[in-house]
């Protein structure tokens, strides 16, 4: 009866081993070799990760370190503005608002105005970016529209290759090169057929502030560029190609199609060469004259924010002259944070969710 009754015990599964033996069992069978939940032999790699434990220190303490040197940003920001407010006291108690609409700069008497060289920096920039603006633009149109395939990557290397070259060498190209050609050349003509317009009359040294002016340009010109490149190149396909398909021409659709839905962030990539052109020292240093006037010509010499700090830092003797410059930094620093600040949030609103691809 016993032999031929049939069992009701069932045979167990892979699983309930698995829950019954522990994990990382070794068989004494073969060599005390590691075995996983089902029995079968641990590869190298599950093995090494088995004995290696869960890492959890190791990431907890690199994510501690990154959030440390994120934050470490914000502290050195926080540290410079507090720096530059705490030096500036002097100049920002006695002076208050009318430091900015003073035109005297004569630290002899301790009588200092910073409205000279807002001047110049306004107008040195605001020139820069009239020249470059058209080129930069023309340059982006060209490579992502127009340009044949193998030229796109030697032209685009060239333009962010101006990018890379030290402001110090534009500055000496500035002055051997293009005050000769603003004094004899490009200046005898600008006056001849605009001088009535009263931006070019006057005494042409070749330094001044339209010299300053066409370096700044060229300097600035690779950030509009590439930046402008870079949204351009997020515009889908499928705008192009509707504006083609209603019978558009190609330069309709560069037009209708790319540059309308581009025109935010190119306008941030402007104001982002905007804040390059204003922050620019030594190369402006170098070819604008150095002369705090406010003088209607662009052929007169001026000054700058930036130039008259890397000028004028050196020979500041008492606290006061100290202080005036020191103000001007301070001055540049919040200009040049809010441009920038702007500029980022009009590329990012054209560019987000549409990541810039260069074929």
């Amino acid at each position: 009866m016993s032999s031929g009754r049939m069992t009701t015990e069932k045979e167990p599964t892979p699983l309930e081993v698995a829950a019954s033996s522990p994990s990382g069992a070794t068989d004494e069978a073969h060599g005390g070799e590691r075995l996983d939940a089902f029995g079968g032999s641990l590869s190298p790699i599950r093995t090494y990760l088995s004995q290696r434990g869960s890492g959890r220190m190791a990431d907890n303490s690199f994510a501690g370190i990154v959030l440390a040197c994120a934050c470490s940003i914000f502290a050195i920001v926080l540290m410079i503005l507090v720096i530059l407010i705490v030096r500036s006291h002097l100049t920002l108690v006695q002076f208050g608002w009318k430091f900015f609409t003073n035109q005297a700069w004569d630290p002899v008497s301790g009588n200092f105005g910073a409205l000279p060289f807002i001047y110049g920096t306004i107008t040195t920039s605001i020139l820069a970016l009239i020249i470059a603006v058209p080129l930069a633009l023309g340059v982006a149109i060209f490579v992502t529209e127009l340009c044949p395939r193998p030229l796109r990557a030697p032209i685009s290397f060239l333009t962010e290759l101006l990018a890379a070259i030290p402001s110090v060498v534009y500055g000496l190209w500035g002055i051997f090169v293009l005050v000769p050609l603003i004094r004899d050349v490009v200046g005898p003509f600008l006056a001849k057929t605009l001088g009535w317009t009263g931006f070019f009359d006057g005494q042409n040294f070749g330094v001044g502030m339209l010299t300053a002016g066409i370096v700044l340009s060229i300097m600035v010109l690779p950030i509009i560029s590439s930046l402008t490149r870079d949204i351009m190149l997020s515009v889908p396909n499928s705008q192009r190609e509707a504006v083609l398909a209603l019978g558009a021409t190609k330069w309709e659709m560069i037009r209708i199609g790319v540059l309308r839905n581009s025109r935010i962030g190119i306008v941030g990539a402007v104001m982002l060469g905007l804040g390059r052109a204003l922050g620019e020292t030594m190369a402006v240093t170098m070819v604008i004259g150095n002369n705090p006037q406010i003088v209607k010509s662009l052929f007169a010499p001026g000054y700058t924010l930036a130039s008259v700090l890397a000028n004028e830092f050196s020979e500041a003797t008492g606290d006061r002259y100290l202080s005036a410059l020191i103000e001007i930094g301070l001055a540049l620093f919040l200009v040049t944070i809010v441009v920038n600040a702007i500029a980022r949030l009009m590329v990012w609103a054209v560019t987000r969710g549409a990541p810039a691809k260069v074929s």
